[in-house]
């Protein structure tokens, strides 16, 4: 058999889940016992019409007919027809909550899972593929839970009864060709669907990276159309849909030989039944009942025999389908929650990172022995080239990362030694770009803080120089904003998120180049806001622009994850050292483009310098 290249090799995971599937059906044994017991009625019933028939037919099958219509006989054999469909019905209602149940605890499980996985999962995942991921497995979980139980065994439980009753009232012959057709078709099935897996495997893999494909370019539209590559997305999409259907086709060749397959075998068991069950009629060694209840038992068998076969097929599709929920849900978090660990207890808001180093990958360290000290109250700011560890002294402090050499200290409190939700609850963040949920002004701002009144999310607002500007909106603070904040330029989304850090009142605020996507007049007017906001907090600034941390209390400056100055900004412009060349590369840059901004003026009578 060919190997698979896509097939996980986590078997112990795989039995893992399938011991949590077993759980959620231990969990609801009153509701899966009384299903069971509705099974085996309704199997009992099924198996009882033939039997039923064949009386019927023997009855008036006689050389003289009965002398009075054998009513309860015809009645009775309605009534074990409906009994059949009511008890299966039936059945299924009581499930429902079991398999509803499970899809939803899994669903659940699966967000909560994403959200405590960390930086280094999210950078590398694209959503558009894991949706569809996500939709696959839960709904792969539902039927893998109801087809052991009610597709399976009583499939196996109706077989072994047809099996005794042949056994007991016919030759041993019958129930020998009923065997063996069963294992041929077992057989057949196990082999042919194991080769089609990989085909299916594919096709999911396939149709998940389409999905990505569609999800980031439409999120992307604008870069799409500000270089015109139109046609290439979509030839890009258009190859993968190639390879999903050239994967389809295969996998749909590999479904018609077996379904060819399992109906040849079946066709040739009811055959033989037939000719074997023909032959003792005509010979006078049965009736004309017993060769409709024989053709009615190799139905009887040889359908839900088929019926094994397809469920069998689903299950392993099922289970592909599966396989990337579980692969999720195997992911580990960088950082697990370690259960039991305290609160921070804020209070002055005392900031303190001793001797810190942190690789993002080994060998290449974003901080190297960094200590710092930002006394409660203050402002310390941060400089440096891109690259420089400037952001992650942010992501660390916010617990994102813990550090690999060295600790943090808030309040005099290892945050190591915190649970990471204590941590982010004391500190406010504004972050470079502002990401908003598709949803209205009011909610993005008031999502800062649960429960916050529409006049402090105004309050918030005006503070972040943003509610006139809400204010003109038709529905004001009801607006959307759109996927991703798209209906707001870059600006308005950045004072959202400064409104957001202002509604949360923190004792630790950081900014993480706040202001870089604004105009100079807001970003003065900000500036000013966030002075007052930093006054009576400890403040962490990672700047970009250097004009906005001039009346920082401290100034450190980062070179490839070190602090080779600090002080403040008139004595780091004293030293002429790394933040002075910054000042002045900045200044020049700042005189450039006030001088492109401004027309030149042509003096009287001449041409313009």
């Amino acid at each position: 058999m060919t190997s698979d290249p896509d097939a996980p090799d986590d078997r112990a995971a795989r039995r893992r889940f399938m011991a949590e599937l077993w759980d959620v059906m231990r969990a609801h044994r009153t509701r899966v016992a009384a299903s069971v017991v509705l099974l085996l009625a309704a199997k009992v019933a099924t198996v009882a019409v033939p039997l039923l028939l064949k009386r019927i037919i023997d009855d008036f099958s006689q050389p003289r007919l009965p002398l009075q219509l054998p009513a309860y006989l015809l009645v009775g054999y309605a009534l074990l027809r409906f009994a059949s469909t009511l008890f299966n019905e039936w059945r299924d209602l009581l499930f429902a909550r079991v398999t509803l149940g499970a899809v939803s605890t899994y669903a659940c499980k699966t967000f909560a899972h994403l959200h405590a996985l960390g930086p280094r999962f999210h950078a590398r995942r694209q959503v558009g593929s894991l949706l569809p991921d996500i939709d696959r497995g839960t709904s792969g979980i539902a039927y893998l839970l109801g087809v052991g139980l009610f597709t399976i065994v009583p499939t196996l439980v109706e077989i072994g009864l047809v099996l005794v009753i042949m056994l007991r009232r016919y030759p041993g012959g019958y129930a020998a060709v009923i065997a063996v057709t069963f294992l041929l078709y077992t057989g057949f099935t196990l082999v042919f669907t194991a080769r089609r897996v990989m085909y299916q495997r594919r096709v999911n893999k396939l149709d998940s990276r389409a999905k990505g494909q569609m999800a980031d370019s439409l999120l992307n539209y604008d870069t799409v159309k500000y270089f015109a590559n139109e046609a290439h997305e979509a030839a890009k999409f258009s190859s993968t849909m190639g390879h999903w259907r050239d994967a389809g086709i295969k996998n749909q060749r590999a479904l018609f030989l077996l379904h060819v397959g399992q109906s040849g075998v079946i066709a040739v068991g009811v055959a033989a039944i037939m000719l074997l069950a023909g032959q003792d009629v005509l010979a006078g060694r049965m009736r004309v009942g017993d060769l409709v209840l024989i053709n009615a038992y190799a139905l009887q068998v040889c359908l839900p025999l088929n019926a094994l076969g397809f469920v069998y097929r689903e299950s392993r599709d099922a289970w592909v389908n599966a396989e990337r929920l579980f692969a999720l849900l195997g992911e580990r978090p960088e950082m697990p929650e370690v259960p039991g660990l305290p609160a921070l207890v804020p209070s002055a808001g005392e900031v303190v990172f001793e001797h810190v180093g942190f690789d993002y990958e080994p060998g290449r360290p974003a901080l190297d022995d960094v200590s710092l000290r930002i006394p409660p109250g203050t402002t310390l700011a941060v400089v440096g080239r891109s690259g420089s560890g400037k952001s992650t002294l942010a992501r660390l402090l916010l617990r994102f990362y813990d550090p690999d050499r060295g600790r943090i200290l808030i309040d005099g409190q290892d945050i190591r030694h915190c649970s990471p939700a204590s941590v982010r609850r004391a500190i406010g963040v504004v972050p470079q770009d502002a990401a908003l949920f598709n949803d209205t002004i009011a909610s993005n701002i008031g999502y800062a803080r649960a429960g916050a009144g529409r006049d402090e999310i105004v309050a918030a607002a005006r503070a972040a120089q943003l509610h006139e500007t809400i204010a003109a909106l038709p529905d004001g603070y009801d607006s959307p904003v759109g996927e991703r904040g798209v209906k707001f330029s870059g600006g308005e989304r950045q004072r959202i998120g400064i409104a957001r850090a202002i509604l949360k009142q923190p004792v630790i605020l950081v900014f993480d180049e706040a202001t870089s996507a604004l105009d100079s007049v807001s970003e003065h007017a900000i500036v000013r806001e966030l002075d007052r906001l930093s006054e009576r907090r400890t403040t962490l600034v990672i700047a970009h622009r250097l004009s906005t941390i001039v009346h920082a209390h401290a100034i450190i400056v980062m070179e490839r994850g070190r602090i080779v100055e600090r002080g403040t900004h008139a004595e780091l412009l004293r030293r002429k050292g790394v933040y002075a060349r910054l000042w002045l590369l900045q200044q020049r840059i700042d005189q450039d483009q006030a001088r492109m901004a401004t027309p030149d003026v042509a003096p009287p009578g001449g041409v313009p310098p």
